[in-house]
């Protein structure tokens, strides 16, 4: 009897053991589709956005926005590119695709390395004339509306804090977003030729003005230009956690709570 009790509690235990292993397993391979194919998290290590989003906001960017390409699907790395056949390529082009809006906030690979990953917004669309002229964004000729708005305090070249312009813009199309201008309408990009953006294209722009590499830089300058819609990622959906380093860093546990920026935990990027 005892021998037939050990039997059946031992089959018991691998049998649980499996069990659980398997769960696991799918567990995983759910969360691999799910960043694969609909969502992928990203974080923001630098103000270009500003004040939209800040450094140290997590967000969520929807993969299948846009579609898919040979950008927005994971690649082996070099190290394992044996494991792909030769005549196996990620094909050009789009699938399932819906081109972006005006307006919205996006992650792209940065044209000139096809790897790094950038995010701003989409401010002018295949075939539009843009052009800043002393701050001001002019599309297809005619200048953007803004409304100066509470003054929002950021960090300027020098780290110290200081209170800057800031605006709300609106798009044609009639999406509203906030910018900031740092520099007044003085700015290094504050004034740039009439750039028409190519067929197949999407122009950038950061929402902080005078902090931003973006398309009105070309790339043969060391900047963005215009950027292919092959290049796209996803859509900047929601931020789902914000850490601000300046209060405490990720070691210090003790101080997460002041340091979490709770007001902004599921806050939809806009």
């Amino acid at each position: 009897m005892s021998d037939k009790a050990d039997a059946d509690s031992k089959s018991r235990e691998e049998g649980g053991f499996g069990e659980t292993v398997k769960v696991v397993i799918q567990a995983l391979l759910i969360a691999l589709v799910i960043r694969t194919v609909l969502f992928q998290p990203f974080n923001i290590p630098s103000g270009s956005l500003i004040p939209t989003l800040l450094i140290g906001d997590y967000l969520f960017v929807s993969k299948y926005s846009y579609g898919y390409s040979r950008y927005s699907l994971p690649q082996l790395p070099d190290s394992l590119a044996w494991m792909m056949p030769r005549s196996v390529e990620l094909p050009k082009g789009r699938i399932i695709d819906s081109a972006p809006k005006r307006g919205d906030v996006a992650v792209f690979k940065l044209p000139r390395d096809g790897s790094t990953d950038y995010i701003k917004r989409v401010i002018g669309l295949p075939g539009d004339r843009i052009q800043m002229v002393e701050g001001r964004l002019v599309i297809n000729g005619q200048v953007v509306p803004r409304v100066e708005v509470e003054k929002y305090t950021t960090s300027d070249a020098y780290g110290r804090k200081v209170p800057v312009a800031t605006y709300n813009e609106t798009l044609p199309g009639g999406v509203t977003h906030r910018i900031i201008e740092i520099e007044g309408d003085r700015g290094f990009n504050d004034n740039t030729p009439v750039i028409t953006v190519p067929e197949g294209h999407y122009f950038m722009m950061g929402d902080n003005r005078d902090n931003s590499t973006d398309s009105r830089v070309p790339a043969e300058r060391d900047g963005v230009g215009p950027v292919p819609f092959d290049n796209f990622v996803g859509r900047a959906e929601v931020i789902f956690f914000s850490f601000d380093s300046d209060v405490a860093s990720f070691f210090e546990v003790w101080k997460w709570p002041m340091a979490i920026r709770w007001g902004r935990l599921f806050q939809p990027v806009r």
